[in-house]
């Protein structure tokens, strides 16, 4: 029976896993968003407050992002935990017990062997070299109670951190459009431009219809971005973190094939200008909700739908990084999102947004262009 044991607890107590790096990865990702604090607190003195607001959303939003993914791992490490304590304490408990038992036997039972002296030794021998084993599972043991304290710990206070992160993600992103709105260089569309634009939008049937006749209408610009668009071919940067959930002409969920790319993104999720840019329209469109078309370059424009707020206007230059717009959708609560990890729900991207990019009149494949590097 001793021998038995003995085997049992090999198998079953093996040495604890690797110390897990997500008590690390959370730390990290709530000093990311105490950075961002910092941030939105400096933005009231920058002198130019919408360039200041757009670095503090981005930096909300990338902490935010990591205080999900560490909460992720905290969970699976948790679990990882309980399944191995309980496996543990199981074997340890079956051991323990035959111990018991053998210290309620008779002396002369324990310490004579029914099959002599020999087998007696051997039986002694088992029992001193399973001692030392289970000394070294029980600290095992504790430092992984205690570990699993110390997640439950970050758990609870994370809480707090993420609703911080969040109310002040939300406080950016109102002194943003604040700023937007107090601009007084936005350029105004001409009569015949604005009357050319309401034109192409009462005939437009579907945004792709708007795209392609776009290219050709006879609209004056203000002002012209001057840059070598082709050079950035394969680099540009995404205008939104997100994932790509259907790709160049690739069908959608409800089966349809567009010639663009679509990104799920987090709920108001800030979108900006991936190059130097004139806004060549900005507004509603059917049911895309804002749409912002940009011409990083004669010849070339980028078509961004499914916003729900959308900044500048018709003829303004915007520089890479500049602001467009917000993504729709309600940020889910700090329980909520504590929720979804420990499910692992994963529903923290619930908005689209609609990237087109076109060369004259005809649709290009993004993926030549954009490095296409989901988060």
């Amino acid at each position: 029976m001793i021998r038995a044991a003995a085997l049992a607890l090999s198998l079953t107590l093996a040495a604890p896993a690797a110390a897990s790096d997500a008590v690390t990865a959370a730390e990290q990702a709530a000093a990311a968003l105490a950075d961002a604090a910092g941030l939105l607190s400096l933005s009231d003195g920058a002198g130019d407050r919408v360039t200041a607001l757009t670095t503090t959303i981005r930096a909300y939003e990338d902490g935010l992002a990591a205080m999900r993914q560490g909460m992720r791992q905290v969970s699976l490490r948790e679990r990882n935990l309980r399944s191995d304590l309980d496996t543990q304490s199981e074997a340890l408990s079956r051991l323990l017990g035959v111990i018991q038992t053998m210290q309620t036997a008779p002396e002369t039972r324990t310490l004579l062997h029914p099959q002599g002296p020999v087998a007696s030794a051997q039986s002694a021998m088992i029992v001193a070299s399973v001692t030392p084993a289970i000394s070294d599972r029980v600290r095992d043991l504790r430092a992984q109670l205690e570990e699993l304290q110390r997640l439950q710990t970050l758990q609870d206070d994370a809480l707090l951190t993420l609703q911080a992160g969040l109310d002040g993600a939300q406080a950016a992103r109102a002194a943003l459009s604040q700023a937007i709105s107090d601009r007084t260089d936005m350029p105004e569309p001409s009569a015949t431009e604005a009357a050319t634009l309401e034109a192409l939008i009462s005939s437009a049937e579907t945004l792709q219809d708007f795209a392609g006749v776009f290219a050709s209408a006879n609209l004056t610009q203000a002002q012209r971005v001057a840059s070598d668009f082709a050079t950035a071919k394969g680099t540009l940067p995404m205008p939104t973190p997100g994932t790509i959930i259907a790709g160049y002409n690739a069908p959608d969920a409800a089966g349809l094939r567009r010639p663009g790319i679509l990104i799920a993104t987090e709920p108001r999720a800030l979108v900006t200008a991936p190059w130097s840019a004139t806004i060549r329209y900005v507004g509603p469109l059917l049911d895309y909700g804002q749409v912002v078309i940009l011409e990083p370059e004669a010849g070339f424009l980028l078509i961004l739908s499914g916003l729900r707020e959308a900044y500048g206007a018709v003829g303004m230059v915007v520089e890479q990084g500049a602001p467009l717009g917000l993504m729709g959708g309600d940020a889910p609560s700090a329980q909520q999102i504590l929720i979804d990890t420990s499910e692992g729900a994963g529903q923290d991207r619930p908005e689209t947004l609609y990237m087109e990019l076109r060369q004259g009149q005809d649709p290009v494949d993004p993926a030549d262009w954009f490095a296409l590097a989901a988060r």
